[in-house]
């Protein structure tokens, strides 16, 4: 397929090699060019603009930070849907409010545009290792003629259903991500404070039924030193989506006191400056309130 690509961050550095692999033409573009570099070497064509990266492709990505950055390449006379064709799918990746979604698919469907919302669950390294989910809302019909590309991607492709579905789930997903890692974190640093090594500790709950991938990859960060790498997702990314889940919990009536307390970790850690670093390093933030270092 010919592919248009928008936002090459570090997911989207990610993600592009496996189009490629795959023998999907892509054409990228990213707010700052120097990003785009190392992909361009493999065979990506660099785009201008979003609407330009749009204008010949088949099914156009896009992966940003938030909202506003998603209505910023999506909408207006540069934006995808001014290059994006009647017969092509927009699909974005974002990790954004299921009403956002919803709002920039109406105005791409007020266009004779489709668009599905198509966030996609994992990192770099799970993205590397070939065993990142996607999950898909919007016109069923748009998603199939699609899957191909979405199978080069990760190989967990789940239809969720109606427009902004996909988002709801990514957004609760991340949430109960968030709440198991500083649940681990806060275990870890509750086993040390009464004499386990850290080590013997992360051995044995990686062995334990609390194992899990996320864990499993993130578990190294604590035992290597390396939790000031922001390797995985830093404290404010991770901080925006627990806000996302936070803000569905009070518009649709469902208590999230689980995510709420562990949103709060995050605004110790960002207390403490640590707002850079990988998220695993609330375990830092529980040592020093349980009096095991500064």
């Amino acid at each position: 397929m010919k592919i248009g690509f928008v936002g090459l961050g570090d997911m989207g550095r990610a993600i592009v090699p496996r189009l490629l692999a795959a023998g999907h033409a892509v054409t990228g573009w990213n707010r700052s060019k120097g990003k785009a570099e190392s992909l361009c070497k493999l065979g990506m064509r660099w785009a201008e603009t979003p609407r330009e990266a749009a204008r010949e492709a088949e099914a156009v990505f896009s992966i940003v930070t938030d909202g506003e950055a998603v209505k910023s390449v999506a909408l207006g006379e540069n934006g995808i849907i001014a290059g994006l064709r009647k017969d092509a799918v927009y699909l974005d990746m974002s990790t954004i409010a299921p009403e956002t979604s919803r709002e920039v698919a109406g105005e791409f469907a007020r266009a004779g545009l489709t668009m599905l919302d198509a966030p996609v669950s994992g990192t770099t390294r799970t993205l590397a290792e070939g065993n990142a989910s996607l999950m898909v809302g919007g016109d069923k019909a748009a998603f199939e003629r699609v899957q191909p590309a979405l199978l080069a991607i990760g190989p967990k492709v789940t239809y969720i259903g109606a427009q902004g579905q996909a988002v709801q789930i990514k957004v609760a997903l991340n949430m109960a991500l968030v709440i198991q890692v500083i649940g681990f974190c806060e275990a870890v640093a509750l086993a040390e404070k009464g004499g386990v090594p850290r080590e013997v500790a992360v051995n044995a709950m990686l062995k334990s039924v609390i194992a899990s991938p996320v864990i499993a990859y993130r578990a190294p960060l604590i035992l290597e030193g390396r939790i000031s790498e922001a390797t995985y997702g830093n404290v404010g990314l991770q901080q925006k989506d627990m806000l996302l889940a936070l803000d569905l919990g009070r518009k649709q009536g469902v208590p999230v006191p689980l995510g709420a307390a562990a949103n709060e970790m995050l605004n110790a850690c960002r207390g403490l400056g640590l707002e850079e670093h990988d998220f695993v390093v609330v375990y830092e933030v529980y040592r020093r309130l349980g009096g095991m270092s500064k």
